[in-house]
């Protein structure tokens, strides 16, 4: 009885070691599994890199630094960090931070941060801070993605000149033909009126086009800049990604796109994946920063 007992706590015991809990697992786009320093290694090749993120996801937030302190030593400080969460017009206000000449409270109380900054963002500036790393906020400020929703592009033509600067150059060229873009219209249903259905394109458009200017007037040679932004900024190649190769053809640019799985082993999903250059699985129940 003593034997029988121990050989099922043994059992019991080796069932439970086993067990493998998955964080996360990046797969080229053909499927194949790729380990992170593989990952590292390709992305110093390319002139941008987009490393799109669920918002709340902290998992994705971890590596986007991990990754980022990695491809910094590839690189040998080679780098140029931009995030979607700083606007145009923030940006001598992060250069301050940068420069040390803000501390953490001011750039809170000066700039328009998002409210996980301190979580999720704050880590990638520090970083930037430490290693004297540019950070370019590249996104329009959101009153002008605001206006364009309401009221629609053309009405940023009435902007005066200083206001223009803290955008794409106009006028901007919004199409269907944008992945991610039909998306939205089917979003918002047949029924919706066709003015509103492109204003609201045009908001995700201003922003889009003005994240890509603000990335190419940035870009150095020889020099990766790696961009962090909301996961349908980039993902099946459109987006940012878009309005860049619409600008120049023959950058050399790489989407690092995120999907979440209730597989345990985290495999590609069966539905809704469409990969990109590196694909990031995740598990849907990771903790979210908020």
């Amino acid at each position: 009885m003593k034997n029988i007992l121990i050989s099922i706590l043994l059992v019991a015991f080796c069932s439970l070691h086993a067990q493998d809990f998955k964080s996360y697992q990046f797969y080229d786009k053909k499927g194949n599994e790729m380990p992170t320093e593989k990952v590292v290694h390709e992305l110093a090749g390319y002139d941008i890199v987009f490393f799109g993120e669920n918002h709340n996801s902290s998992i994705n937030h971890w590596l986007q630094l991990k990754v980022t302190e990695a491809l910094d030593q590839e690189k040998n400080g080679q780098l140029i960090l931009g995030a979607e969460m700083f606007e145009r017009d923030n940006q001598p206000q992060l250069n301050k931070y940068l420069n040390g000449i803000f501390d953490a409270k001011t750039l809170k109380d000066s700039a328009r941060l998002w409210n996980n900054f301190a979580t999720d963002y704050q880590p990638l500036v520090d970083f930037a801070k430490d290693k004297k790393l540019p950070f370019i906020a590249t996104n329009v400020p959101r009153r002008y993605a605001s206006q364009v929703s309401k009221e629609g592009l053309e009405s940023l033509n009435k902007l005066p000149a200083k206001d223009k600067t803290y955008m794409a150059r106009l006028p901007i060229k919004v199409t269907l033909e944008t992945p991610g873009y039909p998306e939205m219209k089917k979003m918002m249903g047949d029924h919706t009126e066709e003015m509103k259905v492109m204003n609201f394109i045009s908001a995700q458009a201003i922003k889009d086009a003005t994240m890509a200017e603000s990335i190419l007037k940035n870009l150095q040679p020889g020099k990766t800049f790696i961009h962090y932004n909301g996961n349908y900024h980039s993902k099946e190649f459109g987006g940012i990604y878009w309005y860049l190769r619409q600008k120049n053809p023959n950058l050399k640019m790489a989407v690092i796109s995120v999907f979440e799985s209730d597989d345990p082993e985290l495999k590609v999903p069966e539905k809704e994946y469409i990969p990109t250059d590196f694909n990031l699985v995740i598990p849907a129940d990771m903790t979210k920063t908020y």
